[in-house]
C-alpha cells in the first residue's frame, strides 16, 4: 500500500503494517517513523519465511541473506528471535536434517559432513552431538555399492585405488575407506581371492 502525505507518495507499507491506518488519517512525524520502523521489520521477518520456504536453513544463512539484503542489524536479531520462537530456525535440527538427508541420498564421511555443516555456519558443539551417533562403516558400504558399478572390470590395484580416491572425495579417513573396498571387491567380484590376476 502507498503512503501519501500531503498528495505526493511518502513510502510503501505491506498489507500487514497497512492494516493500522485508515484513509484520511493524520499522522505525526513520530507515527510515520515508527510505521517505517514496523515495516523494515515486518520486510525483515517476510523475506525471512520466504528463504526458509525453500528448505531448512541455519541460523547464519538466515543471517546472511539478510545482511545481504541491507536488513539492519537490530531487524536480523528480532527476526532470529521471532523464528526461534516459532520453532521455524534451529541450528540443532537443522545439522540432523542435513546429516540425515546426505545419509539417505549422498552419504559422506564425518569430515565431509563436518566441513559442510561448519560452511553452513553451525557451531562444534553442535556437529559433534549430530555427528556422534554417524555409522561411518555403514554410509561408506553404501557409497562404495553406489559407485561399484562404474568400476567392474578393473583389476584389484586399480579398483582399489579409484574407490580410494571416491570415498576419500566423500569424506572417509582410509581407516574406514579400506576395510570397505576389501568387502566390497569380494562381493562383485567372481573370484575375490584373486585380486591380482584380474
Amino acid at each position: 500500500m502507498s503512503v501519501y502525505i500531503d498528495d505526493e507518495f511518502a513510502f510503501g507499507l505491506s498489507r500487514q503494517v497497512a492494516g493500522w491506518l485508515s484513509t484520511g488519517q493524520e499522522l505525526s512525524d513520530e507515527k510515520i517513523l515508527e510505521l517505517q520502523e514496523v515495516e523494515t521489520r515486518e520486510k525483515a521477518y517476510q523475506r525471512a519465511l520466504n528463504f526458509l520456504s525453500y528448505r531448512p536453513r541455519s541460523e547464519a544463512e538466515v543471517r546472511r541473506n539478510l545482511i545481504k539484503h541491507d536488513t539492519p542489524e537490530d531487524c536480523i536479531e528480532e527476526t532470529l528471535e521471532r523464528l526461534r520462537d516459532l520453532d521455524l530456525v534451529s541450528d540443532q535440527q537443522f545439522a540432523e536434517t542435513w546429516v540425515e538427508n546426505r545419509s539417505t541420498f549422498r552419504p559422506r564421511g564425518r569430515r565431509a559432513l563436518f566441513s559442510e555443516l561448519r560452511a553452513k555456519g553451525i557451531h562444534n558443539k553442535t556437529i559433534d552431538v549430530v555427528l556422534q551417533d554417524l555409522d561411518e562403516d555403514d554410509l561408506a558400504y553404501r557409497a562404495a555399492q553406489k559407485k561399484v558399478r562404474q568400476y567392474r572390470g578393473l583389476a584389484w590395484p586399480e579398483f582399489k585405488k579409484k574407490m580410494l580416491g571416491f570415498l576419500a572425495r566423500r569424506g572417509f579417513n582410509y581407516s574406514v575407506a579400506a576395510p570397505v573396498i576389501e568387502k566390497v571387491w569380494s562381493e562383485n567380484q567372481p573370484d575375490p581371492a584373486d585380486k591380482y590376476n584380474t
